[in-house]
């Protein structure tokens, strides 16, 4: 019989794989870390109003926030 398989540890083993400025600042534990970034991730996701504490979030599009080409 073979163990079911679970979409989330093929995420989380993805993020874990540190990006090169995460690589220079280390990480003790970068699966736990990937795991709470894609929480976060998710909870940012489902609740555009979501924002971690003392944080503000600010819904602007691209165009406000971009000078145009020139």
């Amino acid at each position: 019989m073979s163990e079911s398989h679970d979409p989330d540890d093929d995420r989380v083993a993805s993020r874990a794989e540190l990006l090169p400025e995460e690589q220079v600042a280390g990480s003790d534990d970068p699966e736990a870390q990937a795991a709470a970034v894609l929480e976060e991730s998710d909870e940012r996701t489902q609740t555009r109003d979501a924002a971690a504490d003392g944080q503000v979030v600010e819904h602007r599009t691209s165009d406000e926030v971009t000078e145009p080409p020139g």
